[in-house]
């Protein structure tokens, strides 16, 4: 390898007490190339179910995606950058990388901690031209959300396939949790199998999705688990009340209903697949024009493929990402 992989550990204080008990120490991993001065950095965040050593995962046929980003960086065929991969996981699979009271101050375990653990630790451009924050299904969800929610804080954004356009991506992963809540005795039930084995039954990965989206975007007080049930367990209909909670947190909603989020964005990369089985790419379609409409130079296409086997897109976004900040920095 080209570059180093430095493998940190983070005591988080944003994450103390956090409702699930999850663990406050997490792994940070930080890819850097050799030395060459002060650098940009990329904030990778993981697909749902996916960790810190998601995009170190690879194989002899299959190089992962911090192995790629070496090899493109090593030919000059990429900027220079550090890589930060954070883990945010939770006892639900994933945080979709928000602040909720019912899962824990994930947003803020991320641009309060682990980006200034980062800056103190390596010689980083630590201001928004310098930060590209970027991920895949959920961490394409996290990524536009943190660049929305925290201008200040970011200039890029990349989203592969983002969690977006909820009234038509939501409803099959809450319907699995409506079926997966009634066979397991009810909603806490299927909630405590899942801490316990994971995802065993057919449908217990959709049904799992639908209860860490219901634990980030619905939560609760007074409620047994700390957030409102999305589904009438009885029927399997979704309750109306809580859809349209959830959209208030969908990036398509967020942008149009206001229409001066995102402006302050120098570069946005939005794509999915042509045949993404979500219908993500409505979503992609409906972000991608409100930024282009903002006057954020935005990188957007429909690319053959479905949802999954897609971190190859990386190759391209991370290299237009940075050359983008760069381009602005002067």
């Amino acid at each position: 390898m080209f570059g180093r992989i430095h493998h940190l550990r983070l005591e988080s204080r944003a994450l103390l007490g956090n409702p699930l008990g999850d663990p406050t120490g997490r792994d940070v991993f930080v890819y850097a190339p050799p030395d060459a001065g002060r650098l940009p950095v990329v904030l990778l965040l993981p697909a749902f179910l996916g960790d810190a050593r998601s995009f170190l995962d690879g194989g002899p046929y299959r190089p992962s995606v911090v192995d790629r980003f070496d090899a493109a960086v090593a030919r000059g065929d990429c900027p220079a950058a550090l890589l930060i991969l954070p883990d945010a996981t939770t006892a639900y699979g994933g945080s979709q990388f928000l602040d909720s009271r019912s899962m824990g101050a994930y947003q803020t375990y991320l641009v309060d901690e682990v980006l200034p653990f980062v800056d103190a630790r390596f010689p980083t451009i630590a201001e928004p031209l310098g930060r590209v924050v970027a991920g895949r299904s959920s961490g394409g969800f996290g990524a536009l959300r943190l660049a929305l929610d925290r201008p200040r804080n970011v200039g890029a954004v990349v989203a592969h396939a983002a969690d977006s356009a909820f009234d038509r991506s939501l409803p099959p992963s809450l319907l699995a949790l409506a079926v997966a809540a009634h066979r397991s005795g009810g909603l806490a039930a299927f909630a405590a199998a899942m801490r316990t084995t994971g995802p065993k039954e057919p449908g217990d990965h959709d049904a799992l999705f639908g209860l860490a989206a219901a634990a980030a975007y619905l939560p609760a007080d007074g409620t047994p688990l700390g957030f409102e049930a999305p589904v009438d367990l009885a029927d399997g209909r979704i309750v109306p009340d809580a859809m349209e909670r959830m959209l208030a947190h969908d990036p398509v909603v967020r942008l149009a209903h206001d229409p001066a989020v995102g402006r302050e964005l120098r570069f946005a990369f939005v794509d999915a697949g042509q045949s993404d089985e979500h219908g993500l790419a409505f979503g992609a379609q409906a972000i991608a024009a409100a930024l282009s409409g903002r006057g954020v130079p935005t990188d957007h296409s429909l690319h053959p493929g479905g949802h999954r086997g897609t971190s190859h897109r990386f190759d391209v976004s991370l290299p237009a990402a940075l050359r983008a900040l760069a381009a602005a920095r002067g």
